[in-house]
């Protein structure tokens, strides 16, 4: 088979991308990029087209420099010359719309049946919705009034998280869209899923005969899995108040690498099975039943003015659109269980903040020790194996293994054996958003969430949201560039652990914040 007749094989089926909120960050940061990246790499077919839609006024040229300035400063392949640019760039078309308009929707209509005259498109319409969720319910109604679901082709719609702000509104808001699009239309983003060390992770465990059969709580000691962010709030201050460290990265990024990690093979490797096992695995969590569960397995805290590399950075209260007297969390870390038969009693241990001293997202697998009596009386202690997948920013796995010191006797030390996919493949990797997009034209939802792993999830978080709001004076703090606070490291202690070091740091490095 020839490069060309590979890249056909995984070219998307013809269709029309509508990006809803096309001059907002999201569409400039990630979803040009990746439309353009999945072109230059002949994943696109030439009978595509690509219609942004946002209220603000926009000529097409105005666009089109946009859409320019976008791949020039965020896609990892450089814009190409002139001719070909230009017939990238022909693909693009916009329209400034009120999404309460119906007959503003009308018009959309007409442009896209000319668009799709134009480019022979077969009539298959993607609708990726980069708006506030609670305007996911008004979009798919006048999508519906509007006449745009009438086509010969397919119709999907792809949702940005945050899914609703609790069950109840995740609930309403799945109502309102289920009355326009069917289940199996309905394509919600997770762009962690869409990462590839995320993805590797299922072919890490059921492709390798030495980790599948240790894979359970007779040889795994417990797991760690840390989402770390250098950054506060920025511009998002308004939006995070209201949210939140849990609801922000807990209720979706962090559950959904769990359930990778803890999921049962899949009877077949189809996005079904896939996704059921998942659910099982959010459905097996041990809920807590009492405050006092949540106080002793949850920590809750918010970043205080510190500093990072010589840098004073503001507390989360000075932080812009903040509430001054705010007790929302930009960090939480938990304990939990997954009671079913394989992880009965393995502690899972999940943190994410902001303004931590490293950007990183690292999932560490500590097995159990060996027995120590053959080295009893020596000072030499045996070191628990670690497995360790990178997800970001550098993407890989290492193993860590004791071996024996060099020209030593019988001294032991650690050995790491590290694959770094990044510094294999480089800029090249491809962008979680660039799959995840390629996936949804091509029907696969293998890496999307379906609606009872939403739903699942939000009962778990809201019963420590709930638990929080009722005493609200247990919040920690910790100054911005250090690991968070003590409480943290408490955790693991009371079982006999410590977090591992993350991205590489030397164990000394990480610094925790003691309470006043």
């Amino acid at each position: 088979m020839d490069n060309k007749q590979m890249q056909n094989e995984a070219q998307t089926p013809g269709a029309v991308f509508f990006i809803f909120g096309a001059t907002g960050d999201l569409a400039r940061r990630k979803l040009f990029p990746a439309i353009y990246s999945l072109y230059r790499e002949g994943k696109l077919a030439d009978d595509f087209a690509v219609i942004g839609v946002a209220r603000r006024p926009r000529s097409q040229e105005e666009f089109r420099d946009d859409l320019l300035e976008s791949i020039r400063e965020f896609c990892r392949y450089p814009a190409g010359n002139t001719e070909e640019w230009n017939a990238f760039a022909e693909h693009f078309e916009y329209k400034s719309l009120d999404i309460n308009n119906v007959d503003g929707f009308r018009e959309l209509r007409e442009q896209t049946e000319q668009l799709e005259a134009k480019f022979n498109t077969p009539g298959n319409r993607l609708f990726y919705l980069a708006l506030a969720p609670e305007l996911f319910g008004n979009v798919s109604y006048s999508l519906r009034d509007g006449g745009m679901l009438e086509s010969k082709g397919w119709n999907r719609l792809v949702i940005e998280k945050p899914f609703g702000y609790d069950l109840p509104s995740a609930e309403k808001l799945n109502e309102q869209i289920r009355e326009v699009f069917k289940e199996e239309e309905i394509y919600r983003i997770d762009h962690y899923l869409g990462k590839e060390m995320v993805q590797n992770i299922e072919v890490i465990r059921f492709g390798n005969a030495f980790f599948e059969p240790l894979w359970n709580n007779k040889h795994i000691a417990n797991v760690q899995i840390t989402l770390g962010e250098t950054v506060g709030v920025e511009e998002r201050g308004g939006y995070y108040d209201h949210s939140g460290a849990l609801r922000d990265m807990g209720q979706n990024h962090m559950l959904q690498m769990l359930t990778m990690i803890a999921m049962e093979p899949p009877s077949r490797l189809f996005p079904e099975d896939i996704r059921d096992e998942k659910v099982k695995v959010l459905r097996s969590l041990r809920e807590f039943t009492s405050d006092e569960e949540v106080r002793n397995n949850v920590v809750r805290a918010q970043y205080t003015e510190g500093e990072y590399r010589g840098k004073q950075l503001p507390g989360y209260r000075q932080e812009d659109k903040v509430d001054p007297e705010s007790n929302t969390e930009t960090y939480f870390a938990a304990r939990v269980f997954v009671d079913n038969f394989r992880w009965a009693g393995v502690p899972f241990y999940i943190r994410t903040g902001k303004r931590l001293p490293v950007k990183t997202t690292e999932i560490v697998v500590e097995f159990k020790s060996m027995p120590n009596n053959v080295y009893l009386g020596k000072k030499y202690k045996l070191e628990p194996n670690l497995l360790v997948i990178r997800v970001n920013p550098m993407e890989g796995i290492y193993i860590k293994i004791n071996a024996k010191k060099p020209g030593s006797d019988s001294e032991i030390q650690p050995l790491a054996m590290d694959f770094c996919q990044s510094c294999m493949i480089g800029i090249n990797s491809p962008e979680a958003y660039e799959r995840l997009l390629h996936d949804a034209a091509e029907g696969d939802s293998t890496y999307f969430t379906r609606w009872d792993e939403v739903a699942t999830a939000w009962s778990f978080v809201d019963r420590i949201a709930a638990a929080w709001g009722r005493n609200q004076g247990e919040l920690h703090t910790y100054p911005a560039g250090t690991w968070g606070p003590e409480a943290t490291a408490k955790l693991l202690e009371q079982d006999g652990f410590h977090w591992w070091p993350v991205n590489g740091q030397d164990e000394d490095s990480v610094v925790w914040h003691v309470n006043g």
